[in-house]
């Protein structure tokens, strides 16, 4: 039997292909302000968490610009170019799989709640799904605290529980959960950004299945 039998999936780059409405949404923004545009590679270079270092780092000044403002002001764009953003390819074959193996599946994301639940219903999917744990506001700043009020309030055991997500900053929140992390490609980083963490990487959903039934 796998190791696993509760998977934390993050939303936005692991589950939803969402990657090109992020960089429109940015490149909306960026134009606003006679900001150089970014590609999607650039994008894929650049993206972090806290969010707000990333504005930084494409030239924003919140000296001029209101943070709270500009997030807002993103997450319009976003609402717009994100309409027709798909699941990944696979992802309900995956969740359907998982289902069929009694493995328990939650989502640990930083996209405010009420939007994560409403992309999640409009794909429909969101009945896979045992815990939903989305941010409170449109910051992203981090999904540490959450991540440890969903071990809290839901009683997971860590030894069997693997966080699934396509960042550095997922690593970060399994590791301040106490729990391993499988990392894919094709989301918000480059794969030369998340291979210096040292981790499994899977290239796709396949990739994961694989590795959550027959991991040891």
């Amino acid at each position: 039997m796998a190791t696993y039998n509760h998977i934390i999936w993050d939303w936005n780059g692991t589950l939803l292909d969402d990657l090109q409405a992020c960089v429109d949404a940015i490149n909306i923004l960026l134009t606003r302000r006679h900001l150089p545009r970014v590609t999607v590679q650039q994008y894929l270079d650049v993206f972090d968490f806290p969010v707000r270092n990333y504005y930084l780092k494409l030239g924003f000044d919140f000296s001029r610009d209101n943070w709270n403002d500009v997030a807002v002001e993103y997450h319009a764009a976003y609402a717009t170019t994100s309409l027709a953003a798909p699941l990944r390819q696979g992802a309900k074959a995956a969740l359907d799989r998982l289902q069929a193996n009694d493995i328990g599946v939650s989502i640990l994301s930083a996209c405010e709640q009420g939007l994560l639940k409403r992309m999640m219903k409009e794909r429909g999917i969101i009945h896979y799904f045992e815990h939903i744990y989305g941010l409170d506001d449109l910051y992203a700043a981090s999904k540490v605290d959450l991540g440890h009020s969903l071990l809290k309030k839901t009683g997971l055991p860590r030894e069997n529980t693997l966080m699934v997500g396509d960042t550095t900053h997922d690593y970060e929140v399994a590791q301040a959960m106490g729990i391993p992390c499988l990392l894919m490609t094709g989301g918000h980083q480059s794969e030369a950004k998340l291979a210096t963490l040292h981790g499994p990487i899977a290239t796709t959903l396949d990739g994961v299945l694989q590795f959550i039934l027959t991991h040891p």
